[in-house]
């Protein structure tokens, strides 16, 4: 009976670890709250009348779900109720359109008619200027089923505006795309002015970039203060000419050599993260953009064998990417790179990959064996929240959740599962303006950030609650402002505990 308990307790749970629906994180756009699943009278599944108790605690949470994964493929089939809907999903997809739906992407049967897409999500598809469809290299496949009708059926929900993930990534407010200002504009002038000089104030550039980069000069701020181009200004061709040739260089040296028995694994894993990398934006579902990260992050892998390749790097390319891409495109999201000239693919190419390289060097601790970086970060978090707010630490030693447990993820991917492309982009702007930024500024921009959710987080009073809410936050609807607010409370944190050591432990 007890086993027969916990099978009816993950039908009806679809939300938990375990569940066959996709996990949203920062460039999949978080559960929205205001969607439930929901059946049409005829086909609502039969479920027991069941009073399931919610787990509490870790270890209530744990024994209640140890045969999580014993569900046997005709109760998987049961659990799902159709067959699987297979696509590439474009940005700004409402995750409930395909909440019974397994996600799927096999090759071949690629001439499938988007016609047949329900009502609700045929708009999506058809966003196009020109009045094409848009659609990702991977072709949308629906199988012939009463799911259709099922899913037409179903009341549309309130329309709210969507913002894109990368277009307008500098101006981008919560609000929609306002028109440059002037205070705006006096900056866009300041840059250009820093930018112009003969030797570029390094010091100077990192104060205005402080509070955001403009878009028109992110691209060459982004490469001063990475340090990959030098401050003197007739030094700066020369030095991006001889490090592009020598990226190059490490590809004709190197990468023929992914084939290899000593890098087969290595190569075979990058190979597998690169799809997972943004896939509802249809940039990186391009193929010939995937071949950029593939060569990126294989030829960073063999030259610092300490880390080597580990999942999460593959993050950490976009922002640089999606930068340099805008110098020569307005539309990021939906553009086909393989139009641009191959010089300025390879430029593009070349330079995400220094920027990049120069980032990890700062915080190759984190990726090192057993990750000691990430792990103490962790730790200095939990001290941290345990003195700024004692409510939420107790909150969550009362209810078994480790600070690992969510945290892991943030150190990782430098909060880019929990935030959408744009507004890493602008946090990243702060990041480089910061003296290590990436490394020491990120765990008060991790605590601001926790404490931001105080309110939900103290609301939920079970351990599946807390870790469902920690790794779904409602960051998607985020802009300039939000971040911009988090930062100046990150700096208050760092302005108080940084330099003084017996407020910030126990």
């Amino acid at each position: 009976m007890a086993t027969e308990n916990r099978v009816h307790f993950w039908r009806r749970n679809a939300k938990v670890p375990g569940s066959v629906q996709p996990v949203y994180g920062a460039q999949h756009p978080p559960l929205d709250p205001r969607l439930r699943r929901s059946y049409p009278k005829d086909t609502k599944p039969k479920f027991n009348n069941l009073k399931s108790k919610k787990a509490s605690s870790f270890h209530e949470f744990a024994r209640s779900t140890n045969d999580a994964w014993d569900i046997d493929e005709e109760e998987d089939e049961d659990f799902l109720g159709t067959p699987a809907l297979t696509s590439s999903l474009p940005s700004g997809l409402p995750s409930s359109s395909i909440q019974n739906q397994q996600l799927q992407n096999p090759a071949g049967d690629s001439d499938t008619s988007v016609s047949h897409l329900p009502q609700d999500l045929h708009h999506v598809w058809a966003e196009d200027v020109n009045g094409r469809v848009v659609r990702s290299t991977s072709e949308v496949h629906l199988n012939t089923s009463p799911v259709r009708s099922t899913l037409q059926k179903q009341p549309s929900l309130p329309v709210r505006p969507i913002i894109p993930l990368v277009a307008r990534m500098s101006d981008q407010n919560a609000s929609g795309a306002p028109p440059m200002t002037v205070r705006e504009k006096n900056r866009l002038d300041k840059f250009k002015q820093l930018l112009a000089s003969p030797n570029t104030d390094l010091e100077e550039l990192r104060k205005h970039s402080w509070s955001g980069i403009p878009r028109e000069v992110r691209p060459i701020t982004w490469r001063l203060l990475s340090g990959y181009l030098p401050a003197n200004e007739e030094r700066r061709e020369l030095v991006l000419k001889r490090k592009r040739e020598e990226y190059f260089g490490f590809i004709e040296q190197y990468y023929h050599s992914r084939t290899d028995e000593h890098y087969k694994d290595t190569y075979r894993q990058i190979h597998i993260d690169i799809p997972r990398t943004n896939p509802l934006i249809p940039l990186f579902q391009q193929p010939v953009v995937q071949e950029v990260f593939e060569r990126i992050l294989f030829i960073w892998a063999i030259r610092h064998p300490a880390s080597g390749y580990v999942q999460g790097i593959n993050d950490l390319v976009t922002p640089f990417f999606v930068v340099f891409l805008s110098e020569f495109v307005k539309d990021v999201e939906n553009f086909e790179v393989a139009a641009l000239p191959l010089d300025t693919q390879r430029n593009i190419e070349a330079d995400s990959f220094w920027c990049m390289s120069k980032l990890l060097d700062g915080i190759q601790d984190n990726y090192t064996f057993a990750q000691p970086g990430i792990q103490n970060k962790v730790k200095a978090l939990e001290e941290l929240v345990s003195r700024i707010d004692e409510d939420i630490h107790n909150h969550f030693k009362r209810y078994e959740v480790e600070y690992l447990q969510f945290a892991f993820r943030w150190m990782n991917n430098l909060l880019m599962r929990e935030l959408p492309l744009r507004c890493t982009i602008r946090l990243w702007d702060t990041y480089q303006a910061e003296a290590e930024g990436f490394s020491h500024f990120h765990l008060y921009v991790c605590s601001a950030f926790l404490i931001e959710w105080r309110k939900e987080i103290l609301s939920m009073v079970d351990f599946q609650g807390l870790l469902m809410l920690l790794q779904n936050l409602p960051t998607i609807h985020w802009g300039n402002e939000e971040v911009g607010l988090l930062l100046a409370e990150a700096y208050r944190l760092k302005y108080m505990f940084a330099d003084a050591p017996s407020h910030y432990k126990r």
